[in-house]
Formats: C-alpha cells, structure tokens, sequence
C-alpha cells in the first residue's frame, strides 16, 4: 500500500489502512473504483454497486422520506428570509463582507449548518448504510455542511459577477482532487435532493465517461495539464444530469470530473443538502475536538474555508443544538465507534449538548 506522506497523518478507526489528514481525502491501499467488498451491501444492489464502480456515482432513491426534504426546503427558504411565492425577494441588493461571500450568495450557499432538520438526515440509518456500502466501512464521520438553493442565475445571483479563470476551479466542472498525483487520493461527496430536479434548474452535473476511462485519458495528456479542470471533448465524453426526486441521495466519487450547472429556468430552484461519510480518524483528537465545539455551541465549521456563516444573523442565535442518536453520535465523533451502544432503541434522540 502507499506510504503516507505529511499530509496524512492520521489513520482511521476501520480496519480498512484509510489515512488523511483532514477527512476529506485519504490515501488507501485500493481505490475506490477497485475495491472489493468484504461485507454485504446494505443500500446498494450489487447493478448499483458496479455503477458507482464504473462511472464515478451512484442515486440511492428515497435515502430520506420526501416530507423530510420538503421540510428541509421550507427551512432553507425561511434561513434566508426569502419568500418563495415572492421572487423579487430573492435578488435583494445587500452588503458583501468580501468576494467570496458574493460568491457565494451567488452559488446559493444557504450558511447552516446544525438545525435539528440537517442532523435528522445525517443520522438516517439509510443514509449511513449507503455510504457504509461505498467506502466498506462502518467507523465513518459524517461532513459538517450545508444547503444550496439556487434560484435563475440572473441579477444578483449572475454568475457574470463572478470573474471567470482559464484554469483551476470551475464551478461547470472541475475534480474535487489532484488528478496529476502519482497516488490519486480517495475522496467521497454526496448531495440530497431537496425538491425534484428539472434540465433547466441547473444543479448537479457530471462527466462519468470520462471517469470510466479515466487512466488510459490521462496517458495521452500533457505533464502540465490542469490537475482540476479538465479539457476534454464534450462530443466523446459528454456531461450528463443526473435526475433526482426530492429524497434521493446521490454520492459521487472525487475523481468524478463534476460541477453545477447554471439555472436557466424563469422562476424554478435548485435546492439540496451536502452530506457525505468518510472513515472516521478518531486519533485526530483536535479534529475530533473542534467537531464536536462545533455541534455543541454551534459554531461555523473549521473545515472548510468556504463555510463562512450567516451575513445577517449567526445560526447560533436563531435555534440551540441538535438532538443526536447514538448513530449522530458516533458519526459526529462526540461517541467513539468503539464504545458500547447506550442502553434504549437507537433511532430515538439520546445525546444533547448537556449530555
């Protein structure tokens, strides 16, 4: 297996040799598109499975019930103050603390990260079990992250407004990792439908062609090619939009060439959860620490540089901590995956900030 570098520093709870510094990428013995399961699927058919394998992603239908993702979508709406029946609401001028929030309002970030709604879809059993099937892993860590409600790109949510590069990221599509490394890392994202996808609302989209034949793709390229966006011919490997139903989860490995495709539409939106699981590295004990702060008083995720808080009001002044199950727990990092369950049916909240 790779030798980990400064980089990865820690190794994961799971048997599986899983290392990372940061639990967004990791370095493994296998990749993900090679591995071979050691435990029976639990979401995924063995069709899906072989999918995720082949082309970089995977739709779990219904992983959380619909009036779940209505509810989350309710509250996104109402986070932002943006009444859905009223669209001039949604491109009020306001006040930018810097470029990356203009950015983001942009993009639809919605900046919360710890409603009680959110940690109910992040400790669903189904949920869980799908990403359990992809990484062969029990001992996961579930993403500190957030919504996305994108409505029409036009005004103030122009994506003109935001200076276009030649090279690195881009929004339409790009990798979520170096693809010019010598030993890829292994990294995992997902999104949850929160309302059904439409072509021309935009939302995610996806180059699987150019995932399956990735290795003999990059052979043929230049030593100083673009590690993160690729340029590729769309004609012989073309994008494609998955559809989703409000529910469903779609995982997507990171070297998935990827992006958010524009909303077109006169008056639909985009809306979705981002939620992913990654082997948990319970030695990281800062990491771990600042997790669990995190969940506890509700303070903004450390993460990632992007997740930057509410312009107008801090979540931690609008509602107090999410209830977690022993399953939140676990996948949180405030329980260990090697301590005993509590006593008590498990779906049923058993953790609160006092805990």
């Amino acid at each position: 297996m790779p030798t980990p570098d400064a980089r990865y520093l820690h190794r994961a709870a799971s048997r599986i040799p899983y290392f990372s510094a940061d639990t967004e990428a990791y370095l493994a013995a296998t990749p993900l598109r090679d591995l071979e399961k050691s435990r029976p699927l639990r979401v995924l058919s063995e069709a899906d499975f072989a999918h995720w394998q082949d082309y970089g992603y995977v739709v779990v239908e219904e992983a959380i019930p619909a009036g779940h993702a209505k509810a989350l979508l309710d509250f996104a709406w109402e986070f932002q103050g943006l009444d859905r029946a009223r669209p001039q609401t949604w491109y009020e001028e306001r006040e930018y603390r810097d470029d990356l929030d203009r950015e983001l309002h942009v993009y639809g970030f919605v900046e919360a990260y710890h409603h009680q709604l959110i940690w109910d879809s992040r400790q669903n059993q189904r949920v869980y079990d799908a990403f359990v099937d992809v990484w062969d892993c029990e001992e996961l860590w579930v993403t500190l992250d957030r919504l996305n409600l994108n409505p029409p790109n036009v005004r103030t949510r122009d994506r003109s407004l935001i200076a276009p590069t030649d090279t690195g990221f881009d929004i339409e599509l790009h990798w979520d990792v170096d693809t010019t490394l010598g030993v890829l890392p292994q990294r995992v994202q997902g999104i949850i439908a929160l309302d059904d996808t439409r072509p021309d609302h935009g939302g995610f989209q996806c180059n699987p062609e150019l995932f399956h034949r990735f290795d003999r793709w990059r052979l043929d390229q230049p030593a100083d090619r673009d590690p993160i966006r690729p340029k590729v011919d769309r004609a012989d490997f073309p994008v494609i939009r998955p559809e989703l139903k409000a529910g469903d989860l779609l995982i997507w490995n990171g070297l998935l060439a990827h992006g958010v495709a524009r909303n077109t539409s006169a008056d639909g939106v985009r809306a979705v959860q981002y939620l992913s699981m990654m082997p948990a590295l319970e030695e990281a004990a800062e990491l771990r620490r600042s997790r669990v702060e995190s969940w506890r008083t509700l303070s903004t995720p450390t993460w990632n540089p992007t997740l930057v808080g509410d312009w107008r009001k801090h979540e931690s002044l609008r509602y107090g901590p999410a209830e977690l199950t022993e399953l939140g727990a676990r996948l949180l990092g405030l329980t260990s995956w090697h301590e005993p369950p509590r006593p008590g049916p498990s779906e049923e909240p058993v953790w609160t900030a006092s805990a």
